[in-house]
């Protein structure tokens, strides 16, 4: 892991007066009863999801849309955040590198909240063979969001977590039961859709090729075969070699592959000079796929519901098929 060094809870004291009053948008109060920072955007969601319109509970939210949880680097102000939270809900599984240093350095001594505890962890989806090249994530993939059914896990987790925090109120406590209830049929709604309509497609085409080793839970929850990754590692600020680069595009040839799909956080530039050379369409832009992160507000990924049914959109129509209509609870 690298070592990273932050703001002295000193210098965090220090900048307190200047910070209040200037909560980020992410934030919904300074006098709750109970404290929420999230690190996530993903995370964040899942738990204003399970939060909804609780009394007395404040939500800050670390990671901003298009943001890599990988390099992340808190400022004061969410150093500030932590060091008064009563809660802090993680993705776990070593894709927040910085926490560690995070924690020390705000003195936060509340309850943490692992979205991944009783998750269960996959290795890279490319094969054990390549899985050195995602050496900095020894515990396994981090990305567990983007198999709906984890997200399903990850909601009750979170539910459970904040039901037993120090402050929350019996209203609150089953104000959170039933709407984690409520956004689980939900997220149990977009999970049999995306399966029905990836079902109908021949296993033979089920083919995918993403911009980083971001999707593994993904293709193996809904039996696609993933080709390969622009960026071979989970974290997505490594750098694919020539070789890595080559391999690709051969076995994009090889396998019939019909498109490379780039990611709304990173840059298309690789993803779009490996489309090019094996002769196959690249989605970037507005048509990249919501992986590392939601994104911003009034986009077709900012939340976690229209992340998933715009990627699993486009990767239907790369493939030919046409979606079927969204039940009524997801429109």
């Amino acid at each position: 892991m690298r070592k990273r060094y932050f703001a002295v809870p000193a210098l965090i004291a220090s900048a307190t007066l200047t910070l209040v009053g200037c909560a980020t948008p992410a934030s919904t109060g300074s006098g709750a009863a109970i404290k929420i920072v999230t690190t996530t955007t993903q995370v964040a969601d899942l738990t204003r999801a399970v939060v909804g319109d609780a009394p007395d509970v404040s939500l800050t939210q670390l990671i901003q849309p298009n943001e890599s949880a990988h390099s992340y680097d808190p400022s004061v102000a969410d150093l500030t955040a932590l060091a008064s939270a009563d809660v802090l809900v993680i993705n776990g599984v070593g894709l927040e590198e910085w926490l560690d240093d995070a924690i020390d350095a705000s003195g936060f001594t509340g309850v943490t909240i692992d979205a991944s505890s009783d998750v269960t962890v996959l290795g890279s989806a490319r094969g054990t063979d390549q899985a050195g090249e995602s050496a900095g994530h020894t515990d396994g993939d981090p990305h567990i969001w983007t198999d709906v059914r984890n997200a399903e896990t990850i909601v009750k987790t979170v539910e459970a977590g904040l039901a037993g925090a120090e402050g929350a109120s019996a209203s609150n406590v089953a104000l959170f039961a039933a709407n984690a209830a409520a956004y689980s049929a939900t997220l149990a709604s977009l999970d049999g859709w995306i399966r029905d309509n990836i079902d109908a497609v021949p296993a033979a085409e089920r083919l995918l090729v993403s911009n980083h080793d971001a999707i593994g839970y993904y293709t193996t929850a809904y039996g696609i075969t993933y080709v390969g990754a622009v960026i071979p590692s989970f974290d997505d600020n490594a750098e694919p070699s020539a070789a890595a680069i080559d391999t690709l595009v051969t076995d994009i040839r090889a396998t019939g592959v019909q498109a490379v799909f780039s990611e709304a956080s990173l840059s298309p530039k690789t993803a779009d000079t490996i489309a090019k050379e094996a002769n196959v369409k690249v989605y970037s832009g507005d048509d990249a796929l919501y992986v590392d992160s939601l994104g911003p507000p009034g986009s077709a990924g900012d939340t976690y519901l229209k992340a998933q049914i715009h990627n699993t959109t486009l990767i239907l129509e790369s493939w030919g098929a046409t979606p079927a209509a969204l039940p009524a609870d997801l429109r």
